[in-house]
């Protein structure tokens, strides 16, 4: 699934070919995907202009003056600048059009989405979807102590915690895998258990390896690629993540696989104690 690296590199990647540009055709192939698609998307985008790009999380923001379209990209999708003349493929599901050039929206598992928040509704970010995400990690200027005050009472293991979105948004699996071996955080510890200092440790390497990762163009696992059609390439630098049985890089101890909340947990043993 792509992850808050992921979007932000197509967030990024789209941006200057959709930013102060107007609408000229959206396509629809289907009638939803995750969920139906607003019944009016067409005359709601058709001559509006988009006046910036954004994302909350993995959520994807295209604002308008009168609201803003949600993105999410779900299982397995991507977005794609291409001429506007180019042919759908078997998953090519929805096109916004503008003039020469386009954006395709492609997702083979269909669990992606595409929403839209009137602006006379209210913030976006009260969009049921927004509403209770955590902060944004990366900028956030005392991740640490917010992590040690919002844990005091969490005994589900940090690894389930970091997942949950409701204190930091966006470090998904393969991050926070990264993030707690770098901290040398065993991900079964109750994030209650946590020592600040320990904290001050985490936090820097959630914030260190989203960055790295979004400058590396994200991790390409199955069918994840950029807005440019380029693949990411930051899992060429996993410490743990998929790596079962092999060394660690640290220790070179072998690597160890768990299953926590039905995603796949990758640890030192011995590093993260």
């Amino acid at each position: 699934m792509p992850e808050l690296p992921e979007v932000e590199v197509t967030r990024r990647g789209i941006a200057p070919s959709v930013e102060g540009l107007r609408v000229t055709g959206v396509v629809l192939r289907r009638s939803g995907l995750r969920w139906p698609f607003p019944a009016d998307l067409q005359s709601l985008l058709l001559n509006q202009v988009v006046r910036s790009t954004g994302r909350r999380g993995k959520y994807l923001l295209l604002r308008f003056d009168h609201g803003t379209l949600i993105i999410h990209l779900g299982m397995s999708g991507h977005l794609r600048v291409l001429p506007s003349h180019l042919p759908p493929a078997k998953h090519d599901h929805v096109d916004f059009q503008f003039g020469a050039h386009m954006v395709r929206f492609t997702d083979p598992r269909r669990f992606g989405a595409v929403l839209w928040h009137a602006h006379e509704v209210g913030d976006v970010e009260q969009h049921l979807l927004l509403r209770s995400l955590g902060v944004e990690p990366i900028a956030y200027p005392d991740l640490a102590g917010l992590l040690f005050r919002e844990t005091r009472r969490r005994s589900a293991a940090i690894k389930q915690v970091l997942l949950a979105g409701d204190i930091v948004v966006g470090v998904g699996n393969i991050y926070a895998c990264e993030s707690l071996f770098e901290a040398r955080i065993h991900p079964n510890t109750a994030a209650q258990r946590i020592s600040r200092s320990r904290y001050e440790r985490l936090a820097p390497a959630i914030q260190r390896i989203l960055a790295a990762a979004i400058e590396q163009g994200g991790s390409t696992l199955r069918d994840f690629i950029g807005a440019d059609g380029v693949s990411g390439y930051f899992q060429q630098s996993y410490s743990v993540y998929d790596r079962e049985g092999e060394p660690c890089t640290q220790c070179r101890a072998p690597i160890r696989r768990i299953v926590q909340g039905q995603r796949s947990t990758f640890y030192c043993g011995r590093c993260q104690r």
